[in-house]
């Protein structure tokens, strides 16, 4: 695997109100997302075309919303605009 464009650990990452884990990582790679559990076992991935991300209207500041797969993901980051900033960044151009 090469180099991580962006890794962001101790990540809560959520799906239909059930936490998957509390101190997941987030890595953009190869042009893929990938959410990992803390013990690094896959919980979903998806080639960066096919992922929708956005920033919730009514929530924290530290929240983003990631749909991969066509599964709805709540993400607790640190900085969530260095995660949005990333993924425009390495997703290859629409044509």
């Amino acid at each position: 695997m090469a180099e991580p464009e962006f890794t962001a650990s101790g990540v809560r990452i959520e799906r239909s109100l059930r936490s998957l884990t509390r101190a997941g990582q987030v890595v953009i790679s190869d042009g893929r997302l990938v959410l990992l559990t803390s013990y690094g076992t896959e919980i979903d991935s998806a080639p960066l075309q096919s992922v929708e991300a956005h920033k919730p209207l009514f929530a924290a500041r530290d929240r983003a919303l990631a749909t991969l797969n066509g599964h709805r993901y709540s993400l607790t980051l640190d900085t969530p605009e260095l995660f949005f900033k990333a993924l425009e960044t390495a997703r290859p151009p629409r044509s």
